[in-house]
């Protein structure tokens, strides 16, 4: 019996059934039906293609073995060629095919919040707080996303105390999903006369975008503050309370917005803000309950998680979850991190296959 085809054709068969569906006349008047319909079946599409040509394959070398017992001795050589073709492709099809069918992560195509605070090594820590905020500033901007900055609170030194900012576009959960956590860097500061090499850290928290359907948040649980922003931005700022903050008070979570251009739209951006950390919150609760699944993961998602370190001296930067070393480390400070990410993406996809197995 081969599971992986009755795998294949049950997703087939949804993929003809919501055919069908969005095919109905009367689901052109349910909009949020036909986004749904029409969102799951663009997430089967690839998976369809092979079951096609899966079948296609298996029915391949069938024929071919059938047509070995030929009397012609071309047809019979013919038959041979074709058979060895095919079931070289086989096991290479068979692989794509489970790594696809590794159940999706909901959230991959989301938007997400990112937030980076200096930690360890005072001003240091939050000058490389900056460095990682230009660093996948240049990553997003590479891949055609958009970055919007909720709040800043920027280092003496230069840097960053704290910096909070949504990305938007593509699937950009999928890809910097694996960032939370604490970021190290080992090099000589600016601050330091003797030249002495110093380690810093920053930390990482990304948290994807919550839709409202994903968390429901009562209005009557908000404390909303105003206040004068701070920093550059514009002619009004210090003259207005346009700057926003917002406190979910059963979990005590605090979201604030200063960088939009009022008072109406900080207040949409601190409220879209909140209720993404709510949702990480509550996500959070749910995940240590099933502490198994966590542990699986390439990294906890804990800020406090050592997952990569930066040695300028050596030029090198090091990933400790996957045991990756690049000699690469001012390319990847200019937002070069595809290396990175792909390897990350690929270590997940082969321990959740071997978790499937």
């Amino acid at each position: 019996m081969n599971t992986l085809l009755d795998r294949l054709e049950t997703v087939a068969k949804r993929y003809e059934e919501l055919n069908q569906i969005l095919m109905d006349p009367s689901i052109a008047n349910d909009v949020k039906k036909m986004t749904d319909a029409s969102k799951e079946q663009g997430s089967l599409e690839k998976a369809y293609g092979m079951y096609k040509e899966y079948k296609s394959l298996l029915d391949g070398i069938e024929e071919s073995k059938s047509l070995l017992g030929d009397s012609d001795p071309d047809i019979k050589e013919m038959a041979k060629m074709e058979l060895e073709e095919l079931q070289a492709r086989k096991p290479e099809l068979e692989r794509e095919i489970q790594l696809e069918l590794i159940p999706k992560d909901p959230n991959d195509g989301k938007n997400i919040i990112m937030e980076i605070r200096g930690a360890a090594g005072g001003d240091e820590g939050n000058i490389f707080a900056g460095d990682l905020y230009r660093m996948y500033s240049k990553y997003a901007e590479s891949q055609g996303w958009k970055i919007e900055v909720e709040e800043a609170q920027p280092g003496e030194a230069g840097g960053y105390a704290l910096i909070s900012f949504m990305i938007k576009g593509d699937n950009v959960y999928s890809k910097l999903k694996y960032e939370s956590g604490s970021h190290r860097v080992q090099r000589v500061p600016k601050t330091e006369s003797q030249g002495r090499v110093q380690t810093s850290t920053a930390t990482v928290l990304v948290m994807p975008e919550a839709e409202e359907v994903d968390v429901q948040i009562d209005p009557k649980d908000l404390r909303i503050d105003t206040y004068r922003s701070s920093g550059a931005g514009g002619q009004h700022i210090n003259k207005t309370d346009s700057a926003v903050r917002i406190t979910h008070i059963p979990t005590g979570i605090v979201a604030t917005s200063q960088d939009g251009r009022s008072q109406h739209d900080n207040r949409d951006k601190a409220m879209q803000s909140l209720r993404t950390r709510v949702y990480e919150h509550f996500l959070e609760i749910e995940e240590s309950k099933q502490g198994a699944e966590r542990r699986s993961k390439i990294g906890s998602g804990d800020r406090a998680e050592k997952i990569r370190t930066y040695n300028y001296p050596q030029n090198r930067v090091t990933d400790h979850r996957i045991g990756l070393t690049i000699q690469q480390l001012d390319k990847i400070m200019e937002g070069k991190l595809d290396p990175i990410i792909e390897a990350l993406i690929n270590e997940d996809q082969k321990r959740k296959l071997e978790g499937e197995q």
